[in-house]
């Protein structure tokens, strides 16, 4: 099971959530539920994001085992 870890980046990042969601093209309602955990985001954006926030794909999730 994946752990979001996306919220907790983007409260790190320089960035604020409306020019997240520009950068994205996504809702506000969209990027809610991937820094809950309530959904995830596709590969391209998960690519796209990471980059933005300077890190791995990988440190977007924590792996619950």
């Amino acid at each position: 099971m994946l752990k979001s870890n996306i919220g907790w980046l983007i409260k790190k990042s320089p960035y604020s959530r409306e020019h997240i969601m520009k950068e994205l093209n996504v809702s506000a309602n969209t990027l809610s539920n991937w820094s809950t955990g309530k959904s995830i985001p596709s590969l391209e954006k998960a690519f796209i994001l990471a980059d933005l926030l300077d890190v791995k794909v990988d440190d977007l999730y924590e792996r619950d085992v």
